[in-house]
């Protein structure tokens, strides 16, 4: 886990990109951080001076979306990884991938489905719920509630059931109002 040498610390942030480049889409700061640790590819404080070198070299981006950090690879990261993908030992690639295999369906399905609040005033919290699917929200609903705890149950609910709710919603918006068929 620990980075001794120039050219280890190069064969981990090729391994950053390489891991960026897979997942294929905005990954979150603590989605590649919680991946990273329970792995052990990484310790914490070394991940974070690779995150911010990656970036300020402009290999990654960053952006702040739904008060959460997005890192996505960029072109001239893809480009630095292809051409010197060949530093990463086939062992790590091999791992990265058959972890990758098993967990990007998660980290995918987390990225799908946002839920925050935040107080606007005193007894008013706003609460905003979205899918999103390659980027593009299917639904967004803002909501004003009462209490934090409202909001945080709300919260809690639309991330364990967003897709079975967004289903429900859709067909009683598409289904045809009965008091018209009476």
């Amino acid at each position: 886990m620990f980075v001794n040498s120039s050219q280890q610390l190069a064969e981990k942030k090729l391994l950053l990109l390489y891991i960026f480049q897979q997942l294929d889409c905005p990954v979150t700061h603590s989605q590649i951080t919680d991946f990273v640790l329970e792995n052990e590819l990484l310790n914490y404080f070394i991940l974070q001076q690779f995150l911010g070198e990656l970036k300020d070299s402009s290999f990654i981006t960053e952006e702040v979306k739904e008060n959460n950090q997005i890192f996505v690879i960029t072109e001239k990261g893809k480009d630095t990884l292809r051409y010197f993908i060949n530093r990463i030992p086939q062992k790590q690639i091999d791992k990265i991938n058959q972890l990758l295999k098993t967990k990007k369906h998660e980290l995918l399905k987390k990225s799908e489905v946002v839920a925050d609040y935040s107080k606007l005033n005193e007894g008013e919290y706003s609460v905003n719920l979205k899918v999103i699917e390659k980027e593009v929200p299917l639904i967004s609903i803002n909501l004003n509630v009462a209490t934090p705890q409202q909001a945080k149950q709300i919260c809690e609910n639309w991330s364990s059931n967003a897709q079975h709710i967004y289903g429900n919603l859709i067909n009683l918006l598409i289904e045809p109002n009965k008091k018209e068929k009476k």
